[in-house]
């Protein structure tokens, strides 16, 4: 072959318009201060086909037109200033291709090509524009600053020529190549975790390798453990820190205990759910020489076994909290500290850390003081029997029992006066054979003893709050975590008030906290009992801000309370430890913080507040998967529900028995009759007939998919 005649590979190879079209942004965007004319566009995006240059003569002056481009002097082309202008945002990725970026909280569309394969949580940059005039924006990736570190869950295939992982995820609709020597010894059907190593731009499917093998699809371990890592939470504990944990020295000195404030010989118990192991608050309670009531709230002092920067503590940081699925406990502390040497056992001498009041028969506080005692618990009650003991008068520390309920029921009382939200929901829970199947559906509800505990750990909490966030007159406020709670959302809070005038309920959207608070009460009390009960209950609570930790207070908007924080439960929340190591430090009069510990501070309560949210969603996906697996067992037979939520593609609907929810798709719902969607009045109309559907409406249907994988429910209506 002649040294002149350039081989095929050396060819320069025309490019798509579409292709093109994508490369000139991104030139004119990275470097939008300069102008270019077409042969220099073609240089930079290496366009060498001479074909490729009438194409980038066309694509100049078609973007032009559309407003991305401005041709500032004859044949030279940048960006438009005002249209197409770069900014920074967080990338949402969609399975069903709607994909979008959140840039100052508006979501703007992404096509899939205009992603540069970018994952959910993602830190980018994007040129954000419209193709034609009068068109919806759109954005496009241009560069991806920040990478969200992330895993996914799915089902592996491996054959002799393709191995892949089938995602299960909401936010990847491709599936991830795995190359045979990056399995991790999975085969075909196991559970496994996988990260992406990488992602060609010209790549349909990202190439990626096994982290972990949970189990076989189907089992219950592997399946639950899928649902931990899909959130990011930890679902194995590692050997070093319970191995660190074991050597704990469990021994209470006499030198420990004479630091202490000494309960041992008052009146103390526990009362926790039926199934719980770890014990984390006790009340006593005696009577005063001038008639009231002595109430000390005994929280396990956890900080007193665990010292910052251990790896016991880095491990705990790290959790932030434990998560509560359906069928376990994935403890925030190992065992050996949660279920023995803290917990509140009866007939053990515990060290814990305390907030005891002098309450008169109304229960007002009279004084109250913070310290760390030694306690002994004289029984363990059960909700059950706690609330036994409340109905019938009868039962081991019966009186001190009355009196505890009493009070409580006077604190509730000055609580709700003040303008506290009473978001009391029935919870579903399931009975669960060997195997985590779940055999039976029930409720649970909270009833006077719940209550009880719930009340005094309330007080407790406020009152830590208060003890460091109102200091003496003419001392600052030291640095503290908060738990807090914003006002409400006006825009969500209009729009569920005008929801509930629909069922007959007035509840106020505007004016002052105890006003509004106080018709939203009135409404989830007149619920109870009522269909539509858990539909407006669930949107009210949508409605509200979401809790979080954090060092700036303002306040607690559902509890009504100026003062907010957490306390009472160091076994499974660190940011209780956290505030019993702040308490600890400012009852002995010690500095304040300074600024780089009061932002480590800020940023561990940012971080405990996105592990709570995960623990929350975790949870709640288990519940969906176990709603899952129950209603399998009963395809084809029929239900009592009423329809819960109202869309363009069907009926939500929820089981009255079970609150079991699915979906009863609108093609299913008059396959002879057209349904028109009325989003104003939150229903489906049927062209023809008039038969109209809406929230709330009582309705028989019958299952007939059910997708565990994804947790979906199908439901079809059955005429009556």
């Amino acid at each position: 072959m002649s040294k002149n005649k350039k081989s095929k590979e050396e060819r320069p190879v025309r490019l798509k318009k579409s292709v093109l079209a994508d490369r000139i942004l991104q030139l004119m965007h990275t470097q939008s201060k300069e102008a270019f004319n077409y042969k220099q566009v073609a240089h930079a995006i290496d366009a060498n086909h001479p074909a490729n240059r009438m194409d980038i003569i066309d694509i100049l002056e078609d973007l032009t037109l559309a407003g991305m481009l401005t041709e500032v002097s004859l044949g030279k082309y940048k960006a438009t200033s005002n249209r197409g202008t770069e900014n920074e945002g967080y990338f949402v990725r969609r399975s069903n291709g709607k994909n979008a970026v959140i840039v100052d909280e508006e979501q703007i569309f992404v096509a899939e090509r205009n992603s540069m394969h970018a994952l959910n949580g993602d830190k980018v940059r994007v040129v954000i524009s419209a193709s034609r005039k009068g068109a919806e924006p759109e954005a496009k990736v241009v560069e991806i600053l920040e990478e969200k570190e992330q895993v996914f869950i799915g089902t592996l295939r491996v054959e002799n020529n393709y191995c892949a992982l089938i995602t299960d995820s909401k936010f990847l609709a491709a599936d991830i190549i795995i190359p045979r020597g990056k399995l991790k010894g999975g085969k075909t059907g196991d559970k496994a975790v996988a990260r992406i190593t990488h992602w060609q731009d010209d790549e349909q499917n990202p190439r990626g390798e096994v982290i972990d093998i949970l189990g076989k699809k189907g089992e219950n371990n592997a399946e639950m453990h899928a649902i931990l890592a899909e959130f990011g939470l930890p679902y194995k504990y590692p050997e070093s820190v319970e191995k660190a944990a074991a050597k704990i020295d469990a021994g209470i000195t006499d030198e420990e205990v004479a630091k202490r404030e000494d309960f041992r010989n008052v009146t103390t118990f526990t009362i926790d759910p039926r199934d719980a192991k770890d014990f984390d608050d006790a009340l006593s309670i005696r009577r005063c020489d001038n008639g009231n009531w002595e109430v000390g709230v005994h929280i396990a002092d956890v900080t007193h076994y665990v010292t910052p920067g251990t790896i016991i503590d880095r491990e705990a940081q790290n959790r932030a909290t434990s998560v509560y699925l359906v069928d376990r406990t994935i403890p925030m502390l190992p065992e050996h500290l949660s279920n023995g040497i803290c917990s509140l056992r009866p007939d053990e001498e515990k060290l814990t850390f305390s907030a005891i009041f002098e309450l008169n028969d109304k229960a007002d506080v009279v004084k109250s003081r913070i310290g760390r005692t030694v306690i002994r618990s004289d029984r363990r009650f059960t909700y059950e029997e706690a609330q036994e003991i409340i109905e019938t008068g009868q039962g081991d520390f019966s009186e001190e029992m009355l009196t505890l309920n009493s009070l409580a029921q006077e604190l509730r009382k000055k609580r709700f006066s003040n303008g506290a939200l009473d978001f009391d929901r029935v919870e579903v829970r399931f009975d669960i054979d060997e195997t985590g199947r779940p055999i039976s559906v029930y409720f649970k509800e909270s009833k006077e003893a719940n209550k009880l505990i719930e009340e005094f750990m309330l007080l407790a909490n406020r009152t830590v709050a208060e003890f460091v966030g109102c200091p003496p007159p003419g001392k600052k406020a030291k640095t503290f975590v908060y738990r807090v709670h914003d006002n409400p959302d006006p825009e969500k809070l209009a729009n569920m008030s005008l929801i509930a005038h629909r069922f007959g309920y007035k509840v106020k959207a505007e004016g002052r906290r105890q006003e509004l608070n106080s018709s939203l009460n009135r409404m989830l009390r007149d619920l109870k009992g009522k269909s539509e009960e858990n539909l407006l209950s669930i949107l009210a609570l949508r409605s509200m801000a979401k809790a979080k930790y954090t060092t700036e207070n303002i306040g607690h908007y559902g509890l009504a309370f100026d003062h907010y924080t957490h306390f009472t439960s160091p076994i499974r929340r660190y940011p209780d430890m956290m505030v019993h190591r702040l308490v600890s430090r400012y009852l002995l009069q010690s500095r304040a913080l300074c600024c780089h510990e009061k932002e480590e501070l800020e940023e561990a309560c940012v971080h405990c507040s996105e592990c709570e949210q995960a623990a929350q969603m975790a949870e709640r996906d288990s519940i969906k998967e176990m709603h899952a697996k129950w209603i399998n067992n009963h395809l084809g037979e029929e239900f009592d529900a009423i329809i819960s939520g109202v869309t363009e593609f069907g009926l939500f609907v929820q089981l009255t028995d079970t609150l079991t929810e699915g979906l009863v798709p609108i093609r299913t719902i008059n396959p002879h009759d057209y349904m028109q969607f009325d989003e104003e009045n939150y229903c489906l109309i049927a062209a023809r007939s008039g038969q109209t559907y809406t929230l709330s409406d009582p309705v028989r249907v019958r299952c007939t998919k059910v997708d565990i994988d994804r947790k979906l429910i199908d439901f079809v209506l059955v005429e009556e």
